[in-house]
């Protein structure tokens, strides 16, 4: 029993420094919201969902005579659907003589591997996410006031105030702090030339990533094609779900990709120019408006494509009314490039949940949560019978969702 107690307790010892190594290199995971129902403290497996509440949406009526409307409770899920491990095995010999008094430094790789793997898939919220976005694809971030303009836009849709973050990309972050070296703001440049960092400014926290995703777009997109409507299919809420635009190109199978995005045009000849309502009170808004595709589309032989959408669009009055004018045919869009998708949100509305995962019985197991993070990690050290091999195994399972009316994406050339 002796040896299996000792393990045990290096098993211990790596997963503190672990969860503190995956803490400190991981943005998305260290500015996540995993507190909602102590999610972070249940054992759970692979599939197992927790559902929270969003606010409800209403609408005002002008007018003392009140025509009562329903009270929709709206909710969210996070399942937890990822998982990943990071394993490796020893000979006794080849512990003993070479690899007992380096282990530290194995669970320290080990942690830095599955962190990575982890930190990546949960940025790709960035691109699945939101629905509106600041950037062309095209065009470089790099100076403070395009920063200004992509929060002034994020917060004129409406956006909870508190906890406004956003996340660059590290390559757009030094060529910003450099432009903004040569404006007239010694108090803020002397901080920003010592740390390099925009840090926080226009009442928003920023952060830097290097693994921000990048999204492959569709042919119209990387070609720079403008697509004109033909027809709108609407469900039974009068909202518009799918479009149908010609001049996609003829029988084009990679025509428009999932999660590309699209823009109505302004300026069109006999068009009105479409804008976003106020997510609260439905007023006109000086935002475009903006959509991204569910799902892959092909083009037909005549050059149209069908391109399934979200949100959902709605002109006529109601709950869910977003857009000033019904989108009509002869309107055009025009569709996004190749990509980095970075981040703008509020609200604490990135969610993570890392719950705990079971003992491993009859292996000797460690299963820490950081309360800090709500990260939950798992270790277990075991031998293959009469084998002379034993093994050390690091894992974890986790989900993720971004609420999408509390978000907007950043657009980085790729």
């Amino acid at each position: 029993m002796a040896v299996p107690n000792n393990i045990l307790q290096q098993v211990q010892t790596y997963q503190m420094s672990g969860l503190a190594y995956l803490q400190n290199l991981c943005c998305f995971v260290s500015i996540a919201n995993t507190k909602f129902k102590n999610f972070q403290d249940l054992e759970a497996n692979l599939g197992d969902t927790v559902t929270f509440d969003l606010p409800p949406r209403f609408n005002t009526a002008a007018s003392l005579v009140a025509t009562f409307q329903s009270a929709e409770q709206r909710v969210e899920n996070l399942t937890v659907n990822k998982a990943a491990n990071v394993s490796y095995a020893f000979t006794a010999q080849q512990f003993i003589f070479n690899v007992e008094d380096y282990m530290e430094k194995f669970g320290k790789a080990a942690i830095e591997e599955l962190a990575t793997e982890v930190e990546s898939d949960i940025a790709t919220v960035c691109e699945t996410a939101p629905y509106r976005f600041y950037g062309d694809g095209v065009t470089q971030i790099n100076t403070f006031g395009q920063l200004a303009n992509a929060l002034a836009m994020f917060r004129n849709y409406g956006a909870a105030k508190d906890k406004v973050r956003v996340v660059l990309s590290d390559i757009a972050q030094s060529n910003i702090v450099n432009s903004g070296l040569n404006q007239f703001a010694p108090s803020r440049n002397d901080e920003m030339a010592m740390s390099w960092e925009v840090g926080r400014f226009n009442n928003a926290d920023f952060y830097i990533s290097n693994l921000l995703p990048l999204h492959t777009a569709g042919r119209v997109g990387n070609n720079a094609t403008t697509l004109t409507v033909v027809s709108v299919n609407k469900n039974a809420s009068d909202e518009v779900t799918s479009i149908v635009f010609s001049g996609a190109g003829a029988s084009d199978a990679d025509a428009v990709k999932q999660h590309d995005r699209f823009q109505f045009n302004d300026g069109v000849a006999g068009q009105p120019d479409l804008r976003y309502r106020t997510f609260i009170r439905h007023k006109v808004s000086q935002n475009p408006v903006q959509f991204r595709a569910t799902a892959d589309a092909a083009s037909t032989p005549a050059g149209q494509v069908t391109v399934s959408i979200y949100p959902p669009l709605k002109a006529s009055s109601g709950k869910t009314q977003n857009i000033n004018h019904e989108i009509a045919a002869g309107m055009q869009v025009s569709v996004l490039p190749n990509h980095r998708a970075g981040l703008i949100y509020s609200g604490d509305a990135l969610y993570v949940g890392m719950p705990r995962l079971p003992e491993e019985v009859p292996f000797p197991t460690a299963n820490q949560v950081d309360e800090d993070t709500g990260v939950s990690m798992r270790q277990y050290f075991g031998s293959l019978f009469g084998q002379n091999e034993r093994g050390m195994i690091h894992d974890v399972i986790w989900g993720k969702t971004l609420v999408p009316e509390y978000s907007m994406a950043f657009i980085f050339p790729e």
